[in-house]
This record gives C-alpha cells, structure tokens and sequence, in this order.
C-alpha cells in the first residue's frame, strides 16, 4: 500500500529536526555505534546532549510544543546534525513565526527578461518558485522538450520517461532537484499548489516519495549538466542561476558549453536545428501542477476566487 508523505502544516520545525536527525551516523558526531541501536540516525537525547540543551526541550521542539526557540539553540543544533550554512538558514526560517500567508499571486515574467531570452544564442529559460517554466526559448526546448512554457521541471523528471532518458545521472540529477524545490519553497510547504504537487508526485513516483521524505535542501546555484541527448549524443554543459529582480523568487537559467569543447559544437548543431521550419516551438505544454496563478493564467485566493493583483506589486 502506497502511503504519501504529507506536508505538516502544524510541525515543520519538528518534522525537519527529525528528518535531518536519522541522517547522521553516531560516528560522524563521535559517538559509539554498534548493532544494539534501534533507531535509524541519532536519538533525541544524543542531539541534545551534544547541542548543550536539555531532553525534554528538544523533545518539545519535535513535537511542536516549543515554537520559538533562539537563534543560538537552533545553531547549536544544526551543528549537532551536520547542517550547512544553507541548511542551517532552512532550520532558522523554520522556527521564525511566519506572517499570513498572501493571496495568490500570478508569476508574470518581465517582459525584458522574456525579450532577452528570445534574443539569447543559449538555451534559456525562466523557473518560477515551484520550478514551473514560466518563459523557453527555442533552444531550450532543443535541448530538452520539459524546457517549454507551462511544464513542470519536477513532473518531468519523476513522471517522464523521455526526459528521464536524457539523464546518465538521473537519480544524481533527482536529487539536487527535490534539494532546491525544499530551497525554493522554505517555509511555504502548506500553500496548496506544493500540496497538489508533492501529492501528485508522492503517488507517481517512489524516488520522489523518498527524497522528500529526507528534508534535503541546497542553494540555488549553478552546476554542471550531463546529459544524453537523442539527436547529438553527449552533452556537458554549465547551468547558471541568475535571480530576476522585482519578482518573487524568479529564477534566469542559462546553459552553456566549454568554448571549442565537443559539447559546444553539439550545442552549436541545436541551434542550427532550432532555428529551421519546425522546430521545437514552446507552445502546446500542459498547465504546471502549481496551476494558472503560478503559470501566467487567472491568480485565484484559496477559496478558489480570483485575485486581485495590484500594479507594482512585486509578487504579481
């Protein structure tokens, strides 16, 4: 029987503590392991033991009965449970209260960044917050067919078995991307379009199921992509993040190739297919899970009526 992990919306904090906690091995903290353990990871008076804090406190910050904790106890913690400096800002953000969560809102990209990415000899495309693409240029759908407006580079991944294909490093490739989303996302795991999505993706897929389960996060940053694509074979090729202003965690990706590499002139061949009568065109893509008010359709409140966005507003 498949079960789905689902999102707490009362306890991330606990959730969280726990998730990172059965990650680390008695022996990477210094302390003895041994067949006798019935936990997966560190006990609860192990982490708070080695952070300097009582049991029964960090058994009610698990449990969700302590909601503030300072800055210097969730520190100590995070260092207890191996965390780095961007895992320790996802802890942190965990136990800040959160303000109201807004009305949602449409990711509506800028027009000059969706001018600049026409005009781009590279493949460029614009990730929304829940990893929606929300504006391709033609070579990025050359290189990859999730790469178009309105797909979901999440559903994609787990759920495709074609863009599964082009990935050598696909559970490599998995993993970084349920990092980032976690990233992405923070502390906005209840809003009701990431519910629909890891929902969706939990039943689909048990790579994903897993994943999710483990509370990774990482930086949003660049990297280096292998692929293995069905018209030119290999490809090694450079992504970049670029944060788009005025926008609410918009992200510019762009990849690029090793000047005279092999993988440049395989990229260079792309273009050139790109550019011809019929190819890839960035129409024609389904709606992301996130829904039109992430995708550049009608935003909607939670009760499912539309929004108003104000002009100027920077999460419009």
């Amino acid at each position: 029987m498949i079960t789905v992990d689902r999102v707490s919306e009362n306890n991330p904090l606990g959730d969280y503590l726990r998730a990172r906690r059965e990650q680390v091995r008695p022996g990477e903290v210094g302390l003895p392991g041994g067949s006798t353990r019935r936990v997966p990871g560190l006990r609860r008076e192990e982490v708070a033991l080695l952070a300097g804090i009582s049991s029964d406190y960090y058994l009610r910050l698990e449990q969700g009965r302590d909601r503030n904790p300072s800055t210097q106890v969730l520190e100590a913690i995070g260092r207890v449970l191996l965390l780095d400096a961007t895992a320790v800002d996802h802890l942190l953000s965990l136990g800040t209260p959160r303000p109201a969560r807004r009305r949602a809102r449409r990711e509506t990209v800028p027009i000059g960044t969706r001018q600049l990415i026409d005009v781009l000899a590279l493949p460029a495309f614009v990730e929304g917050r829940y990893f929606d693409v929300l504006a391709a240029n033609r070579l990025a759908g050359a290189v990859s067919p999730s790469l178009v407006e309105g797909r979901n580079r999440l559903r994609a991944l787990f759920l495709d078995p074609a863009e599964q294909d082009l990935y050598p490093e696909w559970e490599l490739a998995t993993e970084n991307l349920v990092a980032g989303f976690r990233t992405s996302v923070g502390t906005e795991i209840d809003d009701p379009s990431v519910v629909r999505l890891v929902g969706e993706l939990s039943l689909g897929s048990d790579r994903f199921r897993a994943l999710w389960a483990r509370h990774d996060v990482r930086a949003l940053a660049g990297g280096t992509l292998r692929l293995t694509h069905p018209e030119v074979g290999e490809l090694t090729l450079r992504r970049e993040k670029l944060a788009i202003g005025g926008t609410a965690g918009q992200m510019l990706v762009i990849y690029h190739a090793e000047p005279g590499s092999p993988s440049a002139e395989k990229l260079a061949i792309l273009a050139s297919l790109a550019s011809m009568p019929g190819g890839p065109e960035p129409v024609g893509a389904p709606e992301p899970a996130g829904g039109p008010e992430h995708a550049g359709g009608q935003a909607t409140d939670e009760r499912g009526e539309p929004a108003e966005v104000e002009a100027g507003d920077p999460f419009a």
